[in-house]
């Protein structure tokens, strides 16, 4: 994943939040699961991404390290 499908992860969670809050179903325990689930995935993903990112940059130039 990169940082456009990160950034359609999270337009579609808030879309799913908004649907549900207008349907009442946020009081549903499995609801609130699945909504809660799909942040900590969404900011560990970004997390990742980032230290992968952090990592190339501090290689040294003649590291052979995809």
């Amino acid at each position: 994943m990169n940082d456009k499908s990160t950034l359609l992860a999270t337009a579609l969670l808030v879309a799913f939040f908004f649907i549900a809050g207008l349907l009442q179903l946020l009081d549903n325990f499995i609801v609130m699961m699945i909504l809660f689930l799909g942040f900590i995935v969404i900011v560990v993903h970004m997390i990742l991404i980032k230290s992968k990112e952090d990592d190339k940059k501090n290689l040294p130039p003649n590291s052979y390290r995809d």
